[in-house]
C-alpha cells in the first residue's frame, strides 16, 4: 500500500513540474501558443527534461548512462547540458541550438538563456567548481560566454555575445568584451530602461 501511494506521490509530482515548466516556457515565448505545441516543439525543453532525468542518474552515481543519456539529447536538440550540472525550477533556453552548460554550472529558478550561451571553465581541475552560478531570475542574451567559478547575482542580465569573466552583482547588467557591469537607475522603469543597452536584444 505505501509503496503503491509512494508511485502516486511521484507521478504527481513529476505532472506539476512538466506543467510548471510548460507554463513557464509559454510566458516567455509569444510564438506559442498552447502546453501542447510547445511541449511537441520545444528544443529547450525536451533538453531540460533529458537533463532532470541525466542529471537524477549522475547523483546516484549511475554515471555511464547519465552521460549518455546528455549526449543523445545534444543531438537531438542541440543543447548540451552536463548531467552533473544543478538547475532550478522554471528554466527556459529559447531556440536553444548551440546552448552548452558546464558539469559544475549552478542555475536558480527562473532563469533564461537564449541561444549559443557558454556557461563554461577556465580551469582543467576536475577538483575545483570551475563553472558559473546563475542567481534567480536571470537572463542571459544570445551568445554570451559566462566562464569560470562566477557568480551572476539574482535578477542580472547579461547582453547578448557578452564574455563575462567576473561577478555580475545583483539586478546589474553586463554587456560587451570583456563584459561591463553597471547598474540601471532604480527610479526608471525596468522595462524602458532595457533600450539604454541594445545588446540585451540582439
Amino acid at each position: 500500500m505505501r509503496g503503491t501511494r509512494r508511485g502516486t506521490d511521484v507521478v504527481r509530482r513529476a505532472r506539476s513540474a512538466i506543467r510548471e515548466d510548460l507554463d513557464a516556457a509559454l510566458e516567455r515565448d509569444p510564438a506559442t501558443s498552447s502546453r501542447l505545441e510547445m511541449a511537441l516543439a520545444s528544443p529547450g525543453l525536451h533538453a531540460l527534461w533529458a537533463h532532470r532525468a541525466s542529471h537524477a542518474l549522475w547523483v546516484s552515481g549511475v554515471r555511464l548512462p547519465a552521460r549518455l543519456l546528455s549526449q543523445a539529447a545534444r543531438a537531438a536538440t542541440g543543447v548540451e547540458i552536463h548531467p552533473g550540472a544543478t538547475i532550478g525550477r522554471r528554466f527556459f533556453v529559447d531556440h536553444g541550438m548551440g546552448v552548452v552548460i558546464g558539469e559544475t554550472a549552478q542555475i536558480g529558478d527562473d532563469v533564461m538563456l537564449y541561444h549559443a550561451v557558454t556557461l563554461g571553465g577556465r580551469s582543467l581541475d576536475p577538483t575545483v567548481k570551475r563553472h558559473p552560478t546563475l542567481g534567480d531570475g536571470v537572463t542571459v542574451g544570445a551568445g554570451a560566454k559566462i566562464l569560470g567559478d562566477i557568480t551572476v547575482g539574482h535578477g542580472a542580465q547579461v547582453g547578448a555575445n557578452a564574455v563575462v569573466t567576473k561577478d555580475v552583482p545583483a539586478m546589474a547588467v553586463a554587456t560587451g568584451i570583456p563584459a561591463t557591469v553597471r547598474r540601471p537607475d532604480p527610479g526608471r522603469d525596468p522595462q524602458e530602461a532595457l533600450y539604454d543597452e541594445p545588446a540585451l536584444w540582439i
